[in-house]
């Protein structure tokens, strides 16, 4: 019984340790992947902004037909006024296009810029990027895209890294049984 409790008094410390360690490179990992899904966006609703601010049309910046969001993993951008009606989108949900949670433009209006995980509906997240136009008429630019594969390689960390975590605590406890065992204690001989 005294070996038991000496191996789970080594143990412990150790595995604790391990997961913490585990838990840390899931952190890290899972705001890698999410960060790095604004990457195209920022790019296009900087690029957007300073197109209108410079004069060219809302209109101008849709690229090619709709995108529809609880379907498709493909870019999109929306402009809007400076009082926050839409001018142009080349996002749909379900054939309309969607209304923005209340405060983003506000925010944007006072700090140029945000970077946010939208959900419209339950079930469709988009990682999007607000760009204040400053300069020639004002307004947004909103370019988003879905978060369905981002998400999918986070649950895989996330996966991979409670595996990991698994693995860790078994080993340590095969090693520090082992040294127990091969190694005893003074006080147990």
């Amino acid at each position: 019984m005294h070996r038991v409790a000496n191996i789970l008094r080594q143990w412990l410390p150790l595995a604790a340790a391990g997961v913490l360690l585990c838990g840390v490179i899931y952190v890290v990992a899972q705001q890698g992947l999410r960060i790095g899904a604004n990457d195209p966006q920022i790019q296009m609703a900087q690029d957007g902004a300073a197109a209108l601010a410079a004069g060219a049309t809302p209109a101008s910046l849709m690229g090619q037909g709709p995108v529809e969001m609880s379907q498709s993993l493909a870019p999109f951008v929306i402009v809007f006024d400076d009082s926050g009606m839409p001018l142009a989108s080349s996002a749909r949900l379900h054939g309309r296009m969607p209304a923005l949670p209340g405060g983003l433009l506000d925010y944007v209006r006072q700090h140029g810029e945000d970077r946010v995980t939208w959900q419209p509906e339950s079930g469709v997240r988009m990682a999007a990027v607000v760009v204040h136009v400053s300069g020639g008429p004002g307004g947004f630019v909103l370019a988003g895209r879905s978060l369905q594969e981002v998400e999918k390689r986070i649950d895989q960390a996330q996966l991979l890294s409670s595996l990991g975590a698994l693995v860790i605590a078994a080993g340590l406890l095969v090693v520090v049984a082992f040294c127990e065992f091969a190694f005893p204690s003074p006080q147990l001989r």
